[in-house]
């Protein structure tokens, strides 16, 4: 049997997105192979809280060196930006490995200092998709420092049985008849919601039911939309996959897309725009369906053309959702942790 290793995971967000889920259940699915972790977060954060209701050891981001130290960590894994140039500086002399996982795709405002900073401060990169990676490379940092390691969900043992659905969208306010679709996102720019929003603007589907997922700073811009739900952050996610028809990914700029892959996993089809990580994990017109970006006439075309084919493509979705397990990524994840 293989030794333990024992890791520091560091993060610098204090909300719960994409990027803090993938870490968790990473960390939750390292644990249950054995090894040793911390998770080292700022004071307050949704992670460190969720993270110590799991039962995991979690530590401030204020004395990260210290629990460096303290805990003998050999393998300090970054999961932002800012948390990688934290832990760089903290483990300065240390004899650790670094990691640092990208979560995005979007080209920097200074390569130069991007390219130094990836190229200097770390032993390895983990890419989600290989839109990140081509990214990376394009500002400078060599690709032999760099793996792609998909970020995987847990793929449900079954698909929800009639049951389930009903149950699950008589919570929503959902009819038999209703065409429910939903999304799940921070509302920021680059997610897109307001290109979904135009779209149903431009429907003329009085079954349509649209529920929006999330929370941020755009929020105030669909308040007032009809035919939308906006509930917030929804903790408990497979109701909500439960009850929907259809999934819709409308991003102006995606890294991976994990929730269009977790919706997929419940046999929900996707629509997405056709940007970063969302290609990779889309067969367009076999799993799902792609569309241009910023372009609500074409995401509304799309929507209003697919109820028919639900059921074969929910099918064909959940089959790809298998080929990017959770699974998957903590073995591919552990392994660079042993070769480093």
């Amino acid at each position: 049997m293989q030794s333990s290793l024992s890791i520091a995971h560091v993060d610098s967000e204090h909300t719960f997105r994409g990027g803090q889920e993938a870490l968790l259940q990473l960390a939750l699915g390292l644990r249950e192979r054995g090894h040793r972790q911390v998770l080292v977060t700022p004071s307050g954060s949704a992670l460190e809280a969720k993270a110590r209701e799991a039962g995991l050891p979690t530590a401030i981001s204020a004395s990260l060196r210290s629990v460096l130290k303290d805990n003998a960590v050999r393998i300090v894994h970054s999961h932002s930006g800012r948390a990688h140039n934290r832990a760089w500086l903290a483990s300065a002399g240390l004899d650790v490995r670094r990691v640092a996982t990208r979560h995005v795709a979007f080209q920097p405002r200074h390569s130069l200092i991007h390219r130094l900073k990836y190229t200097l401060t770390c032993d390895r990169i983990i890419a989600v998709s290989g839109a990140a990676r081509d990214m990376l490379v394009k500002s400078g940092v060599s690709g032999e420092k760099i793996e792609v390691i998909h970020t995987g969900v847990r793929i449900p043992a079954a698909l929800p049985t009639p049951r389930d659905r009903a149950k699950a969208r008589q919570h929503w306010g959902l009819s038999p008849s209703d065409f429910a679709v939903g999304h799940m996102g921070a509302f920021t720019r680059e997610k897109g919601q307001d290109v979904l929003v135009e779209a149903v603007k431009l429907l003329n589907m009085p079954s349509l039911r649209v529920i929006l997922a999330g929370d941020g700073p755009l929020r105030s811009f669909f308040e007032a939309t009809v035919q939308i739900q906006l509930p917030g952050y929804v903790e408990h996610r497979a109701t909500l996959l439960q009850a929907l028809d259809l999934f819709v990914m409308p991003s102006r700029s995606e890294a991976w897309g994990l929730a269009a892959l977790e919706a997929m996993s419940y046999g929900v089809p996707v629509v997405a725009t056709a940007v970063g990580g969302l290609r990779e994990i889309i067969e367009d017109n076999v799993s799902g369906w792609l569309v241009p970006a910023e372009d609500p006439e074409a995401l509304a075309a799309k929507i209003s053309q697919v109820r028919p084919l639900l059921a074969s493509f929910g099918a064909a979705a959940r089959e790809r959702a298998k080929q990017f397990s959770l699974a998957e990524t903590i073995l591919r994840t552990e392994d660079l942790y042993r070769r480093l």
